[in-house]
């Protein structure tokens, strides 16, 4: 036999009970999926795949009534029982349908299905990325790809949903069908009641026909879009947290998602990060249905030291928006904050101010070449996105990759630019020394502070006096250090002082702030060049600054992340040791971070992510210490961490880790953990 139809179905619905033998217009809604496809040309068959369960009996004798043809076969494993179903019946090719989609339209299903035969795909599909109305959804696959997912797939989201192996093994070929016009927020599924009536509505409409064109159905309800009273719900909305549908809908209309790689939620948790946010208040945060979870992780990469939504720093900004935020004059706040920076660093004399830390490095640089009239920079660390920093060699492209930035790329980044950047190693003075000493052309310095480890044999020292020594400016980027472990830069603590520093994220508590400090005879070099933007000029950034910073001061809130930072640190330790379970900790307290010492460490890392995640945390192998956690929170975090490990060491001894987890592994992360 060539093809088949199956449709999977069941009555036990959480949401809707008993919704495919609901009745429209006289006919239960399974029959209305069985007399429409009826009309496809394509196929040899249809059969009903339904679960060996006593509830479907029901179901069954419906169906056998209705003259249809009926596969019983095991009801949680999905997989299982379509390959059975295929088996059976000599299936070449398998097209599946649910039984949810009353308005499975068989002209799409011969189009699909000759599309199928003539091209050479495992798996095609009109839901990868979705531009049919939700409820239109088609999937054909070979018997042969069938039986290798049913043979391969291990997990248990992999067992439950049937196409799941397909879309994750990479070797499998797809395709998506698409419509020329996007129109997936047009909802024709069956999932809850709303969407009985909306269906009820369109088959009323062309009573007493049962089939007709899913475009005239979209043509009716464009001209009566008031009867579309679920619009509300988001596509597959009862199957997933409606973030990650909302992500669905990003994915179409956003290059790559989001414009943040590190709030990817691939990054997280593949498919189950809850991706978008309604609310946030110290460090709980409530996704868009409502349910709130306690922010483990980033906080916000690092911008919430005070913690999200600060009441006084909420408030500063609200009386700024009402007072006005961006006009043809000044705002007197930046004068303000720039006395205030400039306090804070004795050492300077000027400042500038942006809206993002890569801004803020795209000015020093500017401004460092404008001085030395070189053009060469000497890097170390993460920079941001801007042309200068993309402009490795080739071979430090790869290094730079390779060691630190696995996102790292020169791809659209002017030819003529290339090898104007060269990269050294963290601690690595010699190598340093080299370079600078051997390519005259090089006129600054550039470089994070800290990064995972410590500076050793006074590494910092010896870089403040080899710029002198080669008259090189030095450009500390603190976008991420500054404020945690002293009141402004951690360079202090090294008793080090740079000719540019770079301050961002914690400065404004999460309202777009950065700034560059510096020398009066470099941040003069402003008025040679070109420095300038319109948004650098509102209000609000300064005005939260301003308030961000005298809450800092007054509570000393570096002291207390940093303390929370070590109390995180001993604990993982006190776990590492119970269990037997070696890990790295790197970074400083307030912005630790860990990894295990096992080939399995990505697994372990996806594990923690998915079971922290059921428990209401936000949480992987990173935290970004603010006020907002307290010892109450952490204590909760670790009671949970603890039976993790506890499950890890498990695994460690010959308990298969991946058996416990329910959906693809965490992606790569934005920044490599040394």
């Amino acid at each position: 036999m060539s093809t088949i139809i199956i449709v999977q179905a069941r009555t036990d619905s959480k949401r809707f009970p008993g919704k495919v033998l609901k009745k429209i217009n006289g006919k239960t809604v399974i029959n209305l999926i069985f007399e429409r496809l009826k009309k496809s040309k394509n196929t040899e068959k249809i059969i009903f795949s339904i679960p060996d369960n006593r509830k479907e009996k029901v179901l069954y004798r419906h169906l056998n009534k209705i003259g249809a043809n009926i596969y019983v076969g095991n009801e949680n494993d999905v997989l299982d029982r379509y390959y059975k179903t295929a088996k059976k019946y000599s299936a070449r090719n398998i097209l599946r349908v649910t039984g949810d989609c009353p308005l499975v339209d068989p002209y799409l299903v011969d189009k699909m299905i000759n599309f199928f035969k003539k091209n050479n795909y495992d798996y095609v599909s009109n839901t990868i990325t979705p531009t049919y109305p939700d409820g239109l959804d088609l999937e054909i696959f070979s018997f042969k790809a069938l039986k290798n997912a049913w043979s391969k797939a291990k997990r248990q989201d992999q067992r439950e949903h049937v196409t799941r192996f397909f879309l994750e093994d990479k070797k499998i070929k797809k395709f998506n069908i698409s419509n020329k016009i996007n129109f997936s927020n047009i909802r024709w599924t069956l999932d809850e009641p709303i969407d009985y009536e909306v269906l009820k509505k369109i088959y009323n409409h062309f009573k007493p026909q049962i089939y007709f064109t899913w475009k005239d159905a979209l043509y009716y309800c464009l001209k009566n879009k008031k009867i579309l009273i679920n619009k509300h719900l988001m596509r597959n909305a009862s199957n997933k947290p409606s973030a990650n549908n909302l992500w669905n809908i990003a994915l179409n209309n956003i290059a790559g998602g989001n414009s943040m790689i590190s709030k990817h939620p691939d990054t997280f948790l593949p498919n189950r990060w809850p991706t978008y946010f309604k609310k946030t208040k110290g460090c709980k945060i409530w996704d868009l249905d409502g349910k709130k979870y306690f922010d483990l992780s980033l906080m916000g990469c690092g911008t919430n030291i005070l913690g999200y939504s600060n009441q006084d720093v909420d408030k500063s900004v609200i009386k700024t928006v009402k007072n006005g935020n961006l006009s043809t004059l000044n705002c007197p706040e930046e004068v303000l904050l720039a006395e205030k920076l400039i306090s804070i660093n004795k050492w300077a004399d000027k400042v500038l101010f942006t809206r993002a830390g890569g801004e803020a490095n795209a000015i020093a640089i500017r401004l460092s070449r404008a001085y030395t009239g070189k053009d060469k920079v000497a890097v170390c660390g993460y920079h941001g996105w801007h042309d200068w920093f993309l402009s490795a060699s080739k071979k430090n492209e790869a290094i730079i990759r390779k060691k630190y930035l696995p996102f790292y790329s020169t791809v659209g980044v002017p030819k003529s630019l290339k090898n104007s950047i060269i990269n050294f190693d963290y601690n690595d003075f010699e190598s340093l020394e080299r370079l600078i000493h051997k390519d005259k052309n090089i006129g600054c310095i550039i470089m994070e502070v800290i990064k995972n480890i410590s500076p050793k044999n006074n590494f910092l020292q010896k870089v403040r006096k080899l710029a002198d020594n080669y008259n090189k400016v030095l450009i500390f980027d603190e976008c991420t250090t500054g404020f945690r472990e002293t009141f402004g830069g951690i360079h202090t603590k090294f008793n080090v002082f740079p000719d540019l520093a770079i301050y961002g994220k914690a400065l404004g508590n999460g309202y777009p702030i950065a700034c560059v400090v510096g020398k009066k005879d470099i941040m003069r070099m402003k008025e040679k060049t070109f420095i300038s933007s319109t948004f650098w000029t509102d209000r609000i950034g300064p005005s939260a600054a301003l308030k961000t910073l005298e809450i800092m001061e007054k509570v000393k809130s570096w002291n207390t992340i940093t303390q929370t930072g070590k109390k995180i640190i001993l604990k993982w330790k006190m776990l590492s040791k119970k269990y037997n379970l070696p890990i790295y900790i790197n970074g400083i307290p307030s912005l630790c971070n860990f990894t295990f010492k096992s080939n399995k460490n990505i697994e372990y890392k996806t594990f923690i992510t998915q079971e922290m995640l059921e428990k209401n945390f936000l949480a992987n192998n990173i935290i970004y210490s603010s006020i907002s956690h307290t010892d109450k929170i952490l204590e909760k975090y670790f009671e949970n961490l603890d039976k993790i490990f506890s499950i890890i060491k498990d695994s460690e001894n010959g308990d298969d880790i991946n058996r416990y987890i329910k959906g693809p592994l965490s992606g790569t992360s934005f920044r490599k953990i040394n």
